[in-house]
């Protein structure tokens, strides 16, 4: 299993929202990094569920539950979606100021490629926003 982060504007589509929705295309990606991204998640990954421009946090863990199909809302077909469920409201959000602030995660994606809207996050990462999170 590997493990992502997705970024949202919690005014477009916020956390409460997906959880209110129960499941998420993932759709409207127009940047090939992070396309590629989409293309390498595999059905059971877990995925971050990250509040951008406001909030600046991390609230949740989402599954995929779809990989990689052609995005339905547009013709082009360079652009592809998958398809995302809630998993798990995390019991403390982690700030970005909170992930800036911990040497353990200076190499993170979210650190590095502040814009990249669909993110790779290694074990070691992971572990330690559950830790900062309480899931630990």
């Amino acid at each position: 299993m590997a493990y992502w982060l997705v970024k949202s504007e919690p005014f477009k589509y916020s956390w409460d929202k997906f959880v209110e929705d129960k499941q998420a295309t993932w759709d409207g990606v127009r940047n090939y990094a992070a396309r590629n991204n989409l293309q390498a998640m595999k059905k059971g990954d877990q995925v971050l569920f990250y509040h951008s421009n406001e909030g600046v946090e991390i609230v949740g863990i989402a599954k995929v539950t779809k990989e990689f199909y052609q995005d339905p809302t547009t013709d082009v077909e360079a652009w592809v979606v998958v398809d995302l469920k809630p998993f798990k409201k995390l019991k403390k959000p982690v700030t970005l100021v909170q992930v800036k602030a911990d040497p353990r995660l200076e190499n993170m994606a979210l650190v590095r490629l502040g814009r990249l809207s669909v993110q790779p996050v290694t074990n070691q990462e992971w572990n330690v926003i559950m830790e900062l999170a309480g899931e630990k």
